[in-house]
């Protein structure tokens, strides 16, 4: 599943041809075929590949969240995903949502879990946070986490489309200032 991510990431789902899978993860068409119907099968699978890293807390880019440091090494890690590509390449998952067809409902709901997953993260530390007085009472934690989640993928989108890794990390820096606001030292 790694070459088939790593191709998704780099050319995008449509993009990518199942022959240039099969060569990618050095496995025949055939092979490739015995396990997988469609690219979208396989999409899936790098989908649920990647929630459960999340899950696991072995992701890269969402590796354990216990404190106000690494809800910023989350924000680093994804600054860093952009300059390692030269700001060419987004968030992988949302260079995969992006190609969505209408078709695409079970990769629709495999995505549409890792995002879940994402905002339950900060939610279960916020949460923790409000529990030992360092969280204002008045903060909810829901909405706290999805407006994380939607600027950590509009972060990386306006990254990769201006080509501008530091306009990302300007933005992860403002979000990281309005997150501030919640918190009480």
């Amino acid at each position: 599943m790694l070459a088939a991510a790593g191709l998704f990431h780099k050319q995008g789902l449509r993009a990518t041809s199942m022959e240039e899978i099969s060569q990618a993860a050095e496995v025949t068409r055939p092979e490739l075929y015995r396990h997988f119907r469609t690219k979208a099968d396989i999409a899936e699978e790098v989908v649920r590949a990647y929630l459960a890293e999340i899950k696991h807390g072995t992701s890269q880019l969402h590796s354990k969240l216990d404190s106000w440091n690494g809800l910023r090494r989350t924000f680093a890690a994804h600054v860093e995903l952009l300059n390692r590509f030269q700001a060419r390449r987004g968030c992988p998952l949302g260079s995969i949502g992006n190609q969505l067809k209408e078709k695409d409902e079970t990769l629709r709901q495999a995505l549409n879990l890792v995002f879940e997953a994402l905002e339950e993260r900060i939610v279960k530390f916020l949460k923790k946070e409000k529990s030992e007085g360092r969280l204002l009472r008045t903060a909810d934690e829901e909405r706290l986490a999805a407006f994380c989640v939607a600027l950590m993928q509009g972060a990386m989108l306006i990254g990769k489309v201006g080509r501008d890794s530091q306009r990302a990390a300007r933005i992860f820096e403002d979000l990281s200032i309005h997150l501030e606001h919640y918190r009480i030292e």
